[in-house]
């Protein structure tokens, strides 16, 4: 089998299979000390790493130059890999139905390019038991080889937090289990060469599997009792804001904000769980309840601009109102499940012109999966209401003034979804400044 030794040695490669967000960080990371071919299913993804540009961001010019990979979009290149990880996309489908199009390709792939002696590790979200049961025996099928006698499996979930650059790859600690005792130790050991935070060795896959699926859950339904109170609030004319920092006093107080919940990892991954358990028989009701508040948000936040423009004496169908950020995150160019489209065309059923502007935002990916044009801000001016969704720097550096300057019917209308903005300016400069 594939041994530590023999890939420091570089007598063995690793394959990374997918190089996004999470992909690309690893192997570069990896290329520090091992010899690395990188995969990736888009010819265009591949050429733009070849020429030393990585348009997620997550990996700077000057880092990716100085990463010695072997990028390829051509299968049989994974041939001279005995270590392949599988870092693809886990995605669920218009139904909340996880996705596993992309993991089952990717094991397709990497099975009939197998060697004897080697070590798949998968990265992607999934729910407990699906390496196993899904991945195993496409691998077996696809090489002819026999599972835990002639190739092994591993599972590594990644914790990639997209734009953060402090907690980083190597900065925070890894889970790593295998499919047997020195599959696992094999895995601890080159994960170790790039995680200086520290490895966890889990029990076994499942758990491991288990462990990422709550994680992200976790977040979500404290993230939803947050939706929850400041919606609450709201109604009680309370700044949830100033309730939150209030009750923060307490020393385990836990700091969560409300806001819109997208990406590929927390408005994603309790469906994952909740999948399983439903097939299994059990129906989960606390987890499905935070979904439900999450997923309501942008259509709640809609309401609000909506009722805004009516306090105001301003016609509802045919107003202009601007969409400052499409992007899931601030700071990200990353559009997979944005919850910002929700605002954008619950608001258009309303009858409204929405004119949605983001630096960062790839136009053509916003056209061909949400339907959304990306405008410039000039194109801004003179609109009726403004809704920061997404607080990008060059919307901080706006400030709050800036943003108001683009309304120009009447008091200026500010729909603040990240209370980033100060309420004490607002009143000041009498600007109607709503936050969630």
């Amino acid at each position: 089998m594939v041994t530590f030794e023999s890939l420091s040695a570089r007598q063995d490669k690793i394959g990374v299979v997918g190089l996004g967000y999470v992909g690309l960080p690893l192997a570069v990371h990896l290329a520090e000390y091992f010899e690395v071919v990188g995969f990736d299913l888009k010819a265009e993804r591949v050429e733009e790493l070849r020429s030393g540009h990585d348009r997620t961001l997550e990996v700077t010019d000057q880092d990716l130059a100085a990463a010695k990979i072997t990028y390829t979009c051509k299968a049989e290149d994974l041939k001279q890999c005995r270590l392949i990880i599988v870092a693809v996309p886990t995605p669920i489908d218009e139904y909340n139905i996880p996705d596993l199009a992309p993991l089952r390709g990717a094991a397709i792939t990497a099975g009939g390019q197998l060697q004897k002696g080697a070590c798949v590790v998968f990265e992607s979200t999934v729910f407990p038991g699906a390496t196993e049961e899904i991945c195993v025996p496409l691998l077996a099928r696809e090489s002819g080889l026999c599972y835990g006698t002639d190739f092994t499996v591993g599972y590594s979930p990644e914790r990639i937090n997209p734009g953060d650059k402090v907690n980083t790859l190597e900065s925070i600690t890894k889970i790593v289990s295998g499919s047997d005792t020195p599959t696992a130790d094999m895995l601890v050991q080159v994960y170790g060469k790039v995680v200086k935070a520290g490895i966890h060795k889990a029990s076994a896959i499942r758990v491991a599997e288990a462990a990422k699926v709550i994680e992200n859950t976790q977040r979500d339904l404290n993230i939803a009792l947050m939706n929850e109170l400041a919606m609450i609030f709201d109604i009680m004319g309370i700044n949830t804001l100033e309730v939150l920092e209030a009750a923060g006093t307490k020393w385990n107080f836990l700091p969560f904000r409300p806001g819109l919940v997208g990406g590929h990892c927390i408005g994603v991954d309790p469906y994952y769980l909740t999948f399983k358990a439903e097939s299994m028989g059990y129906h989960p009701e606390m987890i499905l309840a935070g979904r439900r508040i999450n997923d309501g948000m942008g259509k709640y936040i809609a309401t609000r601009v909506v009722k805004l423009l009516i306090k105001q004496g301003r016609a509802v169908k045919g107003a202009k109102v601007a969409v400052l950020g499409i992007t899931f995150k601030e700071d990200v160019p990353d559009l997979r499940n944005t919850r910002v489209v929700d605002i954008v065309h619950e608001l258009e059923d309303y009858g409204v012109n929405v004119l949605v502007n983001d630096p960062l935002a790839d136009a053509q990916e916003a056209r061909k999966y949400y339907g959304v044009e990306i405008v410039s801000l000039d194109v801004l001016q003179g609109v009726d209401a403004v809704v920061v969704a997404v607080m990008h720097k060059a919307y901080k550096a706006m400030g709050l003034e800036g943003v108001a300057a683009l309304c120009t019917n009447g008091e200026p209308i500010v729909v603040d979804v990240k209370s980033a903005f100060d309420p004490a300016q607002a009143q000041r400069k009498n600007i109607s400044c709503w936050q969630l």
